[in-house]
Order: C-alpha cells, then sequence, then structure tokens
C-alpha cells in the first residue's frame, strides 16, 4: 500500500480521467440506456458545472440541456452563474421556478410550522432561517447536535438547539424542493428522449448528504467516485468560469446563506478528503495521524464517526427491497 500522504487524492493525469468519464457517458447513455443525450440540473455550483461541461464533451452542446430551477428560497447567484455557464457552453438553458409546486405541497408551511414552535415570533416575511451544527463531535466521538437559526432584519441572530421532533419535520419538508427538482428533470428528459445527469460527488454518495429520489435520483453519475479535490481538478481542465470554481459550497435550501461544511460535514473539503481517503482505504489511524498534524485519538474517533455516518445512511443507497413472496 502507498504511503499516506497529503497528495494521495490528487489526479495525475486529469486529461485521462476526463476522456474515460466522456467515453463511458457515452457507453452508457447512448447504448445501455439508449437515449439521444442529457438533461442537466445546473444551480452554478462546482459539481453541476462539471458534471454539465462532461455531457457537453460526450455529446455535444446540441445533445445537452441545462435545467436551473430556483424557487423562492434561493441564491440569485445561482441562476446568474448557471446561465453564464450554459451560454459559455453553448447549452440551451430553461428555467422552471419550483416556487408554486412546493406552496401546493406545503413545503414552506410544514417548514414554518416546526420553526414557530421553537421560535413563536418567526415570521418568514421578516426573517430569514437556516439549520446547522454549532459544535463538531468528529474528532471526540459525540453525535451531532444541530441547532436552529433565525435571523431578523436588522440582521440580530437567534440561536437555539433543534429537537429531534422540529428537525425531522423540517428536513422532511425542506425535502420536497430536491424531489420536485428531479421531478422537473425527468419531465424533460423523457420529453426529449435523454437521460439525466446526477451530479452528487463521492462525499455527498457514501455520506449520504442526499434525498432518496431527489438530489439522489439520477440515469447515471458521473462524478460520485470523485473526491471533491478531484472535481476541482476537473474544473480547470475543463474551464469552469473561476467565479463559480471559488463560490462557497452551498445547500441553497434554506433562506439564509448556508454552507455544506455547516450543515453536515463539519469540515473543509481540503481536510475531509483526505481523511476520508484514509478511512475507506484502511490507512490506520496513527499514520494519518502523523501526516496530517492530529493526534491519533482524535483520527480514531474521526473514523468512527465517519463509519456511523455511512452505515446510518445505508438506507439512502439501497434499491426498493423486493424479495417477497414468489422469490
Amino acid at each position: 500500500m502507498t504511503h499516506f500522504s497529503k497528495d494521495i487524492i490528487q489526479l495525475q493525469n486529469v486529461e485521462a480521467v476526463v476522456n474515460e468519464i466522456v467515453q463511458k457517458l457515452r457507453d452508457d447513455v447512448l447504448q445501455k440506456l439508449r437515449r439521444l443525450g442529457a438533461v442537466v440540473g445546473i444551480s452554478g455550483g462546482i459539481d453541476s458545472s462539471v458534471c454539465l461541461a462532461l455531457a457537453v464533451k460526450a455529446f455535444g452542446s446540441e445533445k445537452v440541456m441545462g435545467i436551473m430551477m430556483p424557487e423562492r428560497d434561493s441564491n440569485p447567484d445561482s441562476e446568474r452563474l448557471a446561465r453564464e455557464l450554459a451560454l459559455k457552453l453553448r447549452v440551451k438553458a430553461v428555467k422552471e421556478d419550483i416556487t408554486a409546486a412546493l406552496i401546493g405541497s406545503r413545503c414552506y408551511e410544514r417548514r414554518d410550522e416546526a420553526v414557530k414552535r421553537i421560535f413563536p415570533e418567526y415570521d418568514p416575511g421578516t426573517y430569514t432561517m437556516k439549520i446547522g451544527l454549532k459544535e463538531t463531535g468528529l474528532f471526540n466521538y459525540l453525535p451531532p447536535v444541530f441547532h436552529l437559526t433565525i435571523i431578523d432584519k436588522e440582521q440580530v441572530i437567534h440561536e437555539k438547539i433543534l429537537p429531534v421532533k422540529e428537525y425531522l419535520q423540517i428536513v422532511a419538508a425542506s425535502n420536497f424542493k430536491q424531489r420536485t427538482r428531479m421531478s422537473i428533470l425527468f419531465y424533460h428528459a423523457e420529453l426529449l428522449h435523454y437521460a439525466v445527469i446526477g451530479t452528487p460527488n463521492k462525499h455527498e454518495q457514501e455520506q449520504g448528504f442526499f434525498v432518496k429520489y431527489g438530489d439522489g435520483a439520477a440515469d447515471v453519475m458521473p462524478i460520485c467516485n470523485l473526491y471533491k479535490t478531484q472535481v476541482y481538478q476537473l474544473a480547470d481542465y475543463l474551464g469552469i468560469p473561476k467565479e463559480i470554481v471559488e463560490r462557497t459550497p452551498t445547500t441553497d435550501t434554506y433562506s439564509a446563506e448556508q454552507t455544506q461544511e455547516e450543515f453536515f460535514y463539519q469540515l473543509p473539503f481540503d481536510l475531509m478528503d483526505l481523511y476520508w481517503y484514509g478511512f475507506e482505504n484502511g490507512y490506520p489511524a496513527k499514520e494519518v495521524a502523523e501526516v496530517m498534524g492530529e493526534t491519533t485519538d482524535r483520527v480514531e474517533a474521526l473514523f468512527r464517526n465517519f463509519d456511523r455516518k455511512r452505515k446510518t445512511t445505508e438506507y439512502l443507497r439501497m434499491q426498493p427491497i423486493r424479495d417477497y413472496f414468489g422469490v
């Protein structure tokens, strides 16, 4: 086994990796799935931008459609950056505002109902909100503790620990957003006889940072085995605009700005990539700790947390259980 190092996950030949992904996209979409092109949900983020560029290399810009799906909580920068990328790649971009669909499913109403049980003064017209992890237990094997944050018009921040019942309701209601977007993507894919390109990277897939039958649903997932560091390497090779590359990864789910690190990962990606690589490839915690400048005890606790996170989200990656009568 190669000794663990801080450059162990760096791709040595990015062009070869891109060509391999592009060829597999062609084989899978055109031959195996017998589709004519690709539909990609574009959000102005690094992952969807790389997937759009890969699809264009695989099928040509005339056989790729980018779908922007904002709603009333979305950051306007998401649509702007997505449009600029589509223009650069000469891809047709379609906007589908999903706000009305979310109102119809009572997404906002169900979410706000839970928020008001914690903060009775909360009014979505005068406050923004988000949920996230305020303290990290990653290095001491403590369970995550979510907090609810509301911010008033004067930018005064109010925070409280989020009870399980309210946490589950806020997440369940918010998941209407990802599932609605996936319905839109499959509509356009079926209309054109195209395939839906999924955009999750390795961390989202392995750690369960996706919504089942939402952004976790697709026909093909070209970057699901790539670490975030590697996604950035592909972005550089593919010429993704600097503003997208330098943009902080965000959930773009709640009305208050929130990073993916704050909501879920609890570590910046440059560290998360290395620790996860060491964990999933069986490197001793002592060896990883020495390279990363950490203690062995803390890295062992981190690895246990990784294992717990993967096990507790395994159901998200499972196919429907079908072994009942007649099997």
